[in-house]
């Protein structure tokens, strides 16, 4: 059989008569589209989707930055977050809130725990291309160490030796082993290069903290201010010299704003692409009101929930002599909140995954074994706890105590004409105080001598208040006991059972205070709310100077609880927020971040946590979700757990925007 040529088949339609030239043509087309799924089928079945570069990202944050600046931006979110990116640590955290190595290749620790061997990866650098190496390291600690630059970091850094042993390799020692410690090894270090002629006094002021230059896998590329000097926004760019994996996100840009209005009306606008909830004063429910999801794809946010080891609690200040140092008085407190319903009822307008906290170690989140004691909702035992305080119903639903208090003074000798001085003084003051009668008497002798006028009004008080006896004009056992008992006697009062919890002025933190507030007045104690701005706050948490403070703590990937609970850390810097002391606590914090068996760590922290929850220093409420909204178009946000927000972006280098197919 012989093929057409190409010249016949030209003459095809002259062949072909009028259907079946039209089967013809249907049958070409047939032919031309199933190649051409054939084609496409082939091409989709042997090839996927992967992330690519390009496409810009702009955060909104509600807020400033100051100091982009590891040395001194660990107090402010938005510094943090900023020097995250900019700047690499020894350590870092992976998607998962684990500690993993970011500028080391590897480290050891000794036998006993007290020495750190750090082996720097070749080839880093500084994003001007000056070699990164043990001296910049050195430097860091150095300056945070150093009391003139004033770090908040110092404190973490104390009684570390640090030790060069080659361009890339160094040691630290410290004093006693300390399991928690590579976590302090997170901090981010700043060049030697730039900043070793600034000095101490010049280095919060210099211009680096604002444009500063890192080795992390982005570089400041531009910040715009207006004329009264607020930030706009802050332009980042990758890090050419950045030694890992480079991120598919060419470009992050920081819109800065001064409410939350104004970040709603960008969300809207769709000029910002993403925002933590935290802006919005981690209100979900306002969230969802106030910014309008598209109907378009690509054009809607996510949300995106991520757990943090934190707690807030209400710390009762347990000082000597206060009101929260009758143990019976802050387990009747714990008894009272029905948690579930109060985690129910913030869940319900705020709409963030919130769980109840019933322990300072978190055991869910670290993997330790609940505690043995909790305190579920009983107000028969609540109540019970109160009345064994001293605190009694006074039949209005108000409790209170009856106190008395002893005069400081009382008469303790036998007066008589030969007498004088401080009790003669308070004789003398005592009668002009009872009798006017009296005082005529006394005709103003009041100096300390028992003279004749003394004597006489000494008399008439016999005559007037113990007749059944002769009078001598002398202050005998008896006259003595009757002048105490009316000068001098108790004073009966009555004490209501109230006080005052302090927190930040938040929409969140003030609704619990008032929900705590309503179950504690349910058991007839009068609470008082006082809202403060976080300015104010540090002041008040630095003279300990609250009787109960609602707020929150953080753990850490590495929980240790010293700072939190040691008796020595009642004062500020420490964190002892309860001013909470026992002995038998101290000796197991002490062991629990010294051993470097993860198993007695956990050992200790359990007998801990159950130490703790008997002496009831601190009612442990709940830990929320950090919420975060992106937009649509953002992929690769794998993370599920960050120790501290400004850890959202601690697998910056996954996200995408743009893909493209390759073959599998």
């Amino acid at each position: 059989m012989k093929f057409p040529k190409f010249s016949q088949w030209k003459q095809i339609f002259k062949v072909l008569k009028g259907p079946e030239r039209t089967i013809f043509t249907v049958l070409v087309a047939l032919c031309l589209v199933s190649g051409l799924y054939l084609l496409v089928s082939l091409y989709l079945n042997n090839t996927k989707v992967v992330a690519t570069f390009g496409g810009d990202y702009i955060e909104g944050v509600v807020g400033q930055p100051r100091f982009i600046n590891p040395i001194y931006g660990e107090t402010n979110d938005v510094d943090r977050t900023l020097v995250d990116l900019i700047y690499s640590g020894l350590m870092t955290y992976d998607k998962d809130g684990k500690l993993t190595n970011d500028l080391v290749e590897s480290y050891k620790i000794s036998e006993d725990g007290e020495v750190y061997t750090f082996q720097l990866k070749e080839n880093l650098y500084w994003q001007d291309g000056v070699a990164l190496t043990a001296d910049d390291v050195i430097y860091t600690i150095g300056i945070i160490q150093n009391s003139d630059y004033k770090s908040p970091l110092r404190a973490n850094w104390l009684d570390v030796e640090v030790q060069k042993t080659s361009e890339t390799s160094f040691t630290l020692t410290l004093q006693a082993p300390y399991n928690s410690f590579l976590e302090n090894c997170t901090v981010k270090i700043i060049p030697q290069h730039i900043w070793k002629n600034i000095l101490p006094e010049n280095f919060a002021l210099s211009s680096y903290n604002l444009q500063p230059l890192g080795s992390g896998p982005y570089a400041i590329s531009g910040l715009n201010q207006t004329n009264t000097g607020f930030i706009k926004n802050i332009t980042l760019k990758t890090n050419s010299q950045y030694y890992g994996k480079t991120p598919y996100i060419p470009k992050i840009t920081f819109q800065f704003f001064e409410n939350k209005n104004d970040l709603i009306k960008a969300a809207n606008k769709k000029t910002i692409d993403g925002f933590s909830l935290a802006s919005l004063d981690d209100d979900e429910n306002l969230a969802e009101k106030e910014i309008k999801q598209s109907w378009f794809k690509g054009e809607n946010f996510n949300v995106y929930s991520f757990t943090l080891p934190r707690y807030f609690a209400v710390f009762f200040n347990i000082s000597e002599d206060s009101l929260f140092s009758d143990n019976n008085l802050t387990q009747a407190l714990s008894y009272s909140i029905n948690k579930p319903e109060l985690i129910e009822n913030i869940s319900s307008t705020a709409k963030s995954k919130i769980s109840i906290v019933n322990s300072p170690i978190l055991p869910e989140y670290y993997g330790y074994t609940e505690p043995t004691i909790t305190y579920k909702y009983d107000t028969a035992t609540a109540n019970k706890l109160l009345d064994k305080s001293g605190y009694k119903d006074d039949g209005s639903g108000q409790r209170l105590k009856s106190t008395s208090k002893t005069a400081t003074f009382q008469f303790k000798n036998y007066l008589s004409s030969k007498s004088s001085g401080t009790e003669v003084i308070e004789l003398q003051r005592c009668l002009s105080k009872l009798d006017d009668e009296f005082k005529t008497i006394l005709s103003g002798e009041t100096s300390g001598k028992y003279g004749t006028a003394t004597e006489n009004a000494v008399t008439a008080f016999q005559a007037k208040y113990i007749s059944e006896l002769p009078t001598t004009g002398e202050v005998g056992a008896s006259t003595r006991k009757e002048l105490n008992e009316l000068c001098f006697g108790s004073q009966s009062n009555s004490q209501i059972l109230s006080f005052a919890i302090t927190t930040i002025n938040q929409p969140q933190l003030i609704k619990v205070a008032e929900l705590l507030q309503g179950y504690w007045k349910k058991v007839g104690v009068t609470v008082e709310i006082k809202a403060v701005e976080l300015s104010e706050l540090k002041d008040l948490i630095k003279n300990r100077d609250y009787d109960a403070l609602l707020y929150g703590q953080a753990l850490g990937s590495e929980p240790d609880l010293y700072p939190f609970w040691h008796s020595s850390q009642i004062s500020d810097p420490g964190l002892n927020l309860s001013v909470y002391q026992n002995k038998d606590v101290d000796q197991l914090l002490k062991d629990a971040r010294e051993t470097l068996d993860e198993s007695v760590k956990a050992e200790k922290y359990e007998k801990i946590q159950d130490k703790i929850l008997l002496d009831t220093p601190a009612l442990f409420l709940y830990n929320p979700d950090y919420i975060y909204w992106t937009s649509e178009k953002i992929k690769g946000i794998d993370t599920t757990k960050i120790v501290d927000p400004a850890k959202r972006f601690s697998n910056i280098e996954n996200w995408y925007i743009n893909t493209k197919r390759v073959f599998k």
